[in-house]
């Protein structure tokens, strides 16, 4: 699945008999534009869950139906800056910081475990 935002519809109206009346959407994933039947009626500026390969064609109505990549759902809330900092982890710790104690950070210093050599 994917999650990508719905930048405006496409419209086609010399398709195959196969595909039908769907709509189409341009979506955004990333930095690449696709196009996704959109099986839900979102509008420009939803963020929205893709899913492809047989997945999509099935969510479109069957098996046989021409598409690789058909909008399932509308995400109600999504952050796509929060959602980055999410995936890249927690900040480093910077040595230079004091520790809750008020002592600084010592960088390289290897624990004994509390025994003495």
């Amino acid at each position: 699945m994917l999650i990508c935002k719905v930048v405006k519809p496409l419209v086609s109206t010399n398709r195959i008999p196969d595909f039908e009346h769907k709509h189409l959407q341009v979506v955004l994933d990333g930095s690449t534009q696709k196009v996704a039947v959109d099986a839900v009626g979102c509008i420009p500026g939803d963020w929205v869950i893709c899913v492809g390969s047989s997945a999509a064609r099935e969510a479109a109505g069957s098996k046989s139906y021409p598409s690789d990549l058909t909008i399932v759902g509308i995400i109600d809330h999504w952050d796509p800056e929060a959602a980055k900092a999410a995936a890249a982890g927690p900040p480093a710790p910077n040595p230079a910081t004091p520790l809750s104690g008020g002592q600084p950070a010592v960088v390289g210093q290897i624990s004994t475990g509390g025994r003495t050599s």
